[in-house]
């Protein structure tokens, strides 16, 4: 039998069954799931130091265990020096088991160590189904080494799901384990 993470294993034992029966779905198919997670990080001072961009792929690369990329300006912006095709930030996208591993990780590791810590807002949703969440430090993850880190920044995660809509992406993520704040 090949590996199946925790997360996924419960995924398919108990949230699919109790997302079925809260929703009303008559199919299996219609329950929402996660399709993937993406780790974006703006690197703005990389117009003037390119070694931040290596920095940040290999911090990226860190935390999830899948190689990063580098993402390029799109256009020129004159007023901060940017030419288009210039590297100005790093991302990765993550499916199937590595997504359930870094959620994971990210629930019971990450967001616990984060300074008063109350849950993430519930505010992140876009109307579509999708969740995003800003973190302020990447010092949070416990496989960055802070001895190493040259500059405290932040990053963007992205939460792309099936659902149509905002409730029923907010049911996933929470059965999924992502402690949203009580208000």
């Amino acid at each position: 039998m090949s590996y199946q993470s925790r997360l996924k294993k419960e995924y398919n034992d108990r949230i699919v069954p109790s997302l079925k029966e809260e929703f009303a779905y008559k199919n299996v198919m219609q329950v929402p799931r996660l399709e993937k997670i993406v780790l974006s990080r703006g690197v703005g001072d990389a117009v003037a130091d390119k070694k931040l961009i290596e920095y940040a792929v290999d911090e990226l690369t860190t935390i999830t265990g899948q190689k990063a990329i580098s993402t390029l300006s799109k256009k020129d912006v004159a007023a901060f020096k940017l030419r288009k095709g210039m590297p100005i930030g790093a991302k990765v996208t993550l499916r199937g088991e590595r997504m359930y591993e870094f959620l994971d990780r990210l629930v019971t590791a990450a967001l616990p160590r984060v300074r008063d810590f109350q849950g993430v807002k519930a505010t992140g949703f876009d109307g579509r189904g999708n969740y995003n969440l800003g973190i302020t430090e990447q010092i949070i993850f416990p496989e960055i080494d802070i001895d190493k880190v040259n500059k405290i920044s932040g990053m963007d995660i992205s939460f792309v799901t099936t659902a149509k809509t905002d409730k029923e992406a907010k049911s996933l993520l929470k059965e999924l384990g992502l402690p949203f704040k009580k208000n």
